[in-house]
């Protein structure tokens, strides 16, 4: 297949495109910038924004398939306080994400996987609270409310996601391993309460590939790989870092992982078994955290 990823210069969408190839299929990328990493330079490459809907000129024609690894998350959201919270997600996700897989089904394209959240799904009560889960549950929704005999479209709803690709910067994985190292002079080194699942890039690449020759229309699925508390994630970390410690838990709000991403609530633990009939489907690798923490800080400078 012809196959579109947006947000393929990213993380997740990058490893999909990878993954993607492998698997044999024609691969071109789609973001605001082209790839700096090195692994990703190789792809077609398109420009696009999603949010902005400038896909009018024909940039989604003879695309067979589509992966979307782009909706926002905190990452993107403004710092100077120039729109709500509540207003960016549900105009970024809420709005822009449907908007484009509609176009997507329009200029043709007859599979889609989108990449959702978690949140929906194993908390559900926090949908009505929380601005981001309720924009995330709401694209998903409608997104695979476009789905027909013409328009096969299914959702991964994944955890914390953790990984690299040569070349490619993720800063709060960079800050990890510094903070396991002891590099940031005046951060206290301690666990928040609570913990959540986690999965890899790689993992979830496969199972991205695998979803878009074998998802069923539709449908929503839960993906995952294993639970930690926050506790036990750090000092593996830090094990990793040849910087072993007992970490304290506290009620505080950490450096690393601060009260502003648990959109589960704080000091909540969102732990679950992914169900085997969808990691038979997707066909994804397992208990990958701690051999992929470590790889990430042997490649750490």
């Amino acid at each position: 297949m012809n196959v579109l990823v947006v947000g393929g210069t990213g993380l997740i969408g990058g490893e999909a495109a990878l993954q993607l190839r492998n698997a044999g299929h024609t691969v071109t990328l789609m973001s605001r910038k082209p790839p700096a990493c090195r692994a990703l330079t190789a792809f077609e490459f398109v420009a696009g924004d999603y949010v902005k809907d400038d896909v009018s000129h024909g940039e989604l024609a003879g695309f067979d398939a589509l992966v979307f690894a782009a909706a926002a998350d905190i990452r993107q959201l403004p710092l100077d306080g120039s729109i709500a919270p509540e207003d960016f997600y549900y105009a970024t996700n809420t709005v822009a994400v449907p908007r484009f897989f509609a176009a997507a089904k329009a200029a043709g394209i007859s599979r889609a996987v989108y990449i959702g959240s978690f949140y929906s799904m194993v908390a559900p009560e926090r949908v009505d609270i929380c601005p981001y889960v309720r924009s995330r549950h709401a694209a998903d929704t409608a997104v695979r409310a476009l789905g027909d005999s013409t328009f096969s479209v299914c959702s991964l709803n994944a955890p914390f996601v953790l990984g690299y690709l040569p070349g490619l910067e993720v800063p709060h994985l960079d800050a990890l391993v510094d903070y396991a190292r002891g590099r940031i002079p005046g951060l206290p080194v301690f666990a928040p309460r609570g913990g959540t699942n986690h999965i890899t890039s790689r993992s979830l690449g496969e199972a991205i590939a695998n979803a878009l020759d074998h998802g069923e229309n539709g449908r929503a699925y839960l993906v995952g790989d294993e639970n930690y508390p926050w506790k036990d994630y750090l000092e593996l970390w830090f094990a990793a870092a040849g910087n072993s410690t007992e970490l304290e838990v506290r009620d505080e709000d950490h450096p690393m992982l601060p009260d502003a991403i648990m959109f589960a609530g704080v000091g909540t633990t969102v732990s679950y078994e992914p169900d085997a009939n969808t990691v038979k489907t997707l066909s994804y690798g397992r208990n990958k955290i701690r051999s992929m923490i470590k790889e990430i800080v042997s490649l750490s400078v």
